[in-house]
């Protein structure tokens, strides 16, 4: 039996990805997709949880015959003991699965093979180029597998990348100095109330 690792951001799961999985099913009997970036969500760079990606992934790789492991794998910043931090998490692999020539050499360093494959697409089927679209309001549907686009649905997932990048610059050109941040706080906490609570 052989196993594969593929890791992404999967920032959203996007018909790129699909198709990279699609040609993985053809060389492995099982895969381990891991969430990379798990511990970050709520961010235009990293708007979904690593628990909505799941979804995503789970509903889209159901059409597959590939039995898979979908594994969310925290971030750390040392790149000398990056394999060994995913192989913590995950499965016992085989092979490899990745174009990002960090994430090769550090597998490689490691002993574990790794396979390339051609990006499909590139231009249009990348992370950014859909969250942006997006935010914009534009079609983004198209690029993603249809589960995923009921899971992005679901979570109002547009919406939210739409804020976030509204509040990421707010006023952000008026603040020079503590004075302006402490105007803007009172001026947030005049328009919320002052029992605004982030988790309610």
């Amino acid at each position: 039996m052989r196993r594969g690792f593929y890791i992404g951001r999967f920032q959203p799961y996007h018909e790129g990805h699909h198709t990279m999985v699609e040609r993985i099913a053809d060389e492995v009997d099982e895969l381990v997709l891991g969430i990379g970036s798990a511990d970050v969500s709520h961010t235009t760079h990293d708007p979904f949880t690593a628990g909505e990606r799941i979804t995503m992934i789970t509903r889209a790789l159901a059409e597959f015959d590939l039995v898979t492991y979908v594994v969310p794998i925290e971030d750390i910043d040392r790149n000398a003991v990056w394999v060994s931090h995913v192989s913590s998490m995950c499965p016992r692999f085989d092979v490899a699965y990745s174009n990002n020539p960090l994430v090769i050499q550090l597998f490689e360093e490691a002993g574990v093979p790794v396979h390339q494959s051609p990006m499909f697409h590139r231009e249009v089927l990348e992370g950014t180029q859909i969250r942006e679209r997006m935010i914009a309001g534009e079609d983004w549907h198209e690029l993603v597998p249809d589960v995923a686009v009921e899971v992005i649905t679901e979570l109002d997932g547009e919406e939210r990348l739409q804020r976030l990048d509204g509040s990421d610059g707010v006023e952000a050109e008026n603040v020079e100095s503590v004075e302006d941040i402490d105007e803007l706080n009172v001026s947030v906490t005049d328009r919320a109330g002052s029992d605004a609570d982030p988790s309610g």
